[in-house]
């Protein structure tokens, strides 16, 4: 038996290939496949099972991709209702790998078609190795089960037993095979490892050590982070089986003309992927701003428009290309041109550039200490505002922006802050796109104003990934309190 697993930075996901002497498994492919059959081929043995946990919400899997390329088969379990030419798995199920066994668990609780594959190696024993868990249990988390509308109890429900009827029934050295990690909205905060022990979640996962059902299921009921807009479209995508990267179209290399020209058309707009301290600097008017180093393509797939083709401006072609893979991993398949030597080429053309002002720390304190008169917006998460914010700020998260902004007075100014100034530069493209006039952006965020000694440290933003079931460093709350 041998494991290979990949990382996928951005949206923490993980997969696997399970290999033997021949042939092997992909467990929850994403959808660049090729790092699979190159690896593969490095490791002399064929492509046969493509294994899927869950019809994921966060990302495009590639299973439809690394089917036609191998001529694998994919498993799949049989409540997802696939409408593409699988392997329907159920409980008690049993796939064969050489001389390795995968024992099908059904684990609903984070959606209600979930499998786990628990792997038992018989070259060696009879007992379990360890588990795909999916998105089930974690390092250090378990699964969101608020993710359909309407089935957040239920689920977390059939999550507490799938967790304590079966996987915690698996013996406490069998490791655990999570399919995200640190970074990712499929549970509340989880650990960066890749991977960990049944043993070990057993004692030290603070959601399992939440004994009583109805307790567990309120901390997975409530104050859980917002789940993006595009978690729904992947889902039902992976189901149907989504289009292969072959047949997406082609993105373009467009000179400032013809980029004018199709912007100007009713069926486009245009996504700025620079840093945010370029896009203050120029940009074109009416842009989307997602910086590429930032949470790319997650927020991408939760706030662009899905019925417009999308033209891109980046720091060069290379980074083009980056930004539409990162893109196509969420379902934005719809990035059609890029714009040819950047926004050094669009001002030498003499076209019509806007921008953002950036304003420091000392600034904002300035203006807060002063007569001036300003909104203060925080387009962070609700949890994050709760946890530690400027006093009089108002808090919108960036996502909800775009239908909540005629709440602001866009004649009035407006200063947006986040943790980085990542989020608050999307923010403020997205007030721009509606007429506000006067907006400034906070560079270094809450981190910096904190760092400055305006404010005190905000653990949310120093740890995001930290777990929200500790109040303060070892301190666990107790099973009935909300979380």
């Amino acid at each position: 038996m041998l494991l290979k697993h990949f990382f996928i930075g951005k949206i923490a996901h993980s997969s696997y290939i399970l290999a033997g002497k021949n042939d092997c498994a992909v467990i929850d492919p994403e959808r660049d496949v090729d790092l699979y059959i190159t690896e593969a081929r490095a490791m002399g043995v064929d492509i046969t099972h493509i294994l899927q946990t869950h019809l994921h919400a966060d990302f495009i899997s590639g299973h439809m991709d690394l089917a036609k390329k191998t001529g694998a088969k994919i498993y799949v379990a049989k409540s997802a209702k696939c409408t593409f030419d699988h392997v329907a798995l159920s409980e008690g199920d049993a796939i064969e790998l050489e001389d390795m066994v995968l024992k099908v668990l059904e684990t609903p609780g984070h959606t209600p078609e979930h499998l786990s594959y628990v792997v038992i190696d018989k070259s060696r024993s009879e007992s379990p190795v360890g588990v795909f868990a999916g998105d089930t249990l974690f390092v250090g988390d378990v699964g969101r089960p608020d993710l359909f509308p309407g089935m957040a109890e239920e689920l977390a429900g059939k999550l507490y037993h799938s967790l304590h009827d079966k996987l915690l029934k698996l013996p406490d050295y069998a490791e655990v095979y999570p399919a995200h990690g640190a970074g990712s909205l499929c549970g509340r905060a989880m650990g960066a490892k890749w991977l960990t022990t049944i043993g070990y979640e057993r004692n030290f996962n603070a959601a399992l050590q939440i004994k009583d059902k109805s307790a567990f299921i309120q901390s997975l009921t409530q104050n859980m982070p917002p789940a993006p807009d595009h978690f729904s479209r992947c889902s039902d995508i992976n189901r149907q089986g989504a289009a292969r990267i072959a047949d997406l179209p082609d993105m373009e290399e467009l000179g400032p003309g013809q980029f004018k020209k199709r912007m100007d058309g009713v069926n486009h707009v245009v996504l700025d992927a620079r840093g945010y301290h370029a896009f203050a600097g120029q940009h074109i008017p009416g842009a989307w701003h997602l910086d590429l180093s930032g949470n790319f393509p997650t927020y991408a797939g939760w706030v662009l428009p899905t019925d417009r083709d999308i033209l891109l401006v980046a720091d060069d072609y290379r980074k083009a290309l980056e930004a539409n893979a990162w893109a196509r991993r969420v379902g934005v398949d719809r990035i059609v041109g890029c714009l040819d030597g950047g926004m050094a080429a669009w001002a030498v053309a003499g076209l019509k550039t806007s921008r953002i002002t950036l304003i420091s720390a000392e600034d904002l304190h300035d203006m807060i200490a002063g007569a001036a008169r300003f909104v203060l917006l925080d387009v962070r998460a609700p949890l994050e505002y709760e946890e530690n914010h400027i006093e009089g700020a108002i808090n919108i998260p960036v996502s909800e922006l775009r239908i909540r902004h005629h709440e602001l007075n866009r004649d009035q100014s407006t200063v947006l802050v986040c943790s980085s100034g990542n989020r608050s530069s999307l923010g403020a493209s997205i007030l721009e796109q509606h007429g506000f006039k006067e907006v400034y952006n906070v560079a270094g965020g809450m981190s910096g104003y904190s760092a400055a000694g305006y404010i005190r440290e905000c653990r949310a933003c120093v740890n995001p990934h930290g777990s929200r079931f500790f109040t303060t460093f070892g301190e666990v709350k107790k099973s009935g309190d909300a979380v």
